[in-house]
């Protein structure tokens, strides 16, 4: 059975997502019920919500309609990684709300669609850092050029869990392996990174990819950081993109085939549930 750390819902009467006006194929409603039913197909068993970059004055009200996603019977929806403004100054009046959440599992400050240097601030280094003692990982969302920022953020804080999202963004319909590879090793020395196998199909042809296309960078992926830091996401409905959710779980339990149970168990649950305490 699958923990799927990396679902989005889109429900644009309830949510403002200004992004989605320039991705046509996304910009529409994608509900938990229609990602429960698929979910359910494939043997996913658990689910973290991934925050959508909605507008800043909603930041706080997805996380409110996560909750209530959750509170449904049956609910595949376990936690939520929130979105975060860590270069405004109110992210430490934040913090502390979310802190008396137990919905809110980690977060997020998408970077790779922001300017490089952003994270390069003052005061957002200074709010990353609060992260430390708490229980909240950071996702880490970044195009493979800013790699070494987010080694940077990761070196702040050495004691913060980070989780690299979508295997570092490559750019696989290109095949620009480089210097995607060099900075993959680079960061995985970190101990303190787990790398999300997730959302890779977007990222390569959607008319032509095979396993095989995705095989090389997953593989090296898992190469770099072993087995004990690696998770497994859907990044759904992102992943459509490149052929849908059943596509994605298929594709990655061929490229895994050869490992053994215990690697498998660990990718697809183990190490999720051990990082964000999903029991």
């Amino acid at each position: 059975m699958i923990v799927d750390t990396h679902l989005h819902v889109i429900d644009q009467a309830a949510l403002s997502y200004p992004w989605l006006a320039g991705v046509p194929p996304l910009n529409r409603d994608f509900s938990y019920e229609e990602y429960a039913r698929e979910a359910r197909r494939v043997g996913i068993e658990a689910t973290l919500h991934m925050e959508v970059d909605v507008a800043d004055d909603r930041i706080e009200a997805e996380t409110g309609y996560v909750g209530s996603l959750k509170e449904r019977p049956n609910s595949l929806i376990v936690g939520a990684i929130a979105a975060c403004r860590p270069e405004d100054e109110g992210f430490a009046a934040y913090l502390e709300r979310q802190q008396a959440n137990p919905l809110v599992k980690g977060f997020r400050r998408v970077l790779h669609v922001m300017p490089d240097e952003l994270s390069d601030g003052p005061l957002f280094r200074e709010n990353l850092a609060r992260l430390s003692g708490t229980r909240f990982t950071f996702d880490l969302c970044v195009l493979p050029r800013q790699l070494p920022k987010a080694m940077a953020l990761a070196d702040l804080a050495p004691d913060v869990q980070f989780i690299l999202d979508h295997c570092g963004v490559p750019d696989i319909k290109e095949g620009a392996s480089e210097p995607w590879r060099a900075h993959m090793a680079e960061i995985a020395k970190r101990p303190n990174v787990t790398a999300k196998i997730s959302g890779v199909v977007a990222y390569a042809d959607p008319e032509s990819w095979t396993v095989e296309t995705l095989r090389p960078w997953v593989e090296h992926t898992v190469d770099c950081f072993g087995w004990d830091r690696v998770v497994w996401g859907s990044d759904w409905p992102v992943c459509t993109l490149g052929g849908g959710l059943s596509t994605w779980v298929a594709a990655t339990q061929a490229l895994f085939a050869g490992a053994s149970a215990a690697e498998r168990a660990k990718l697809f649950s183990r190490n999720a549930r051990r990082i964000w305490g999903l029991g």
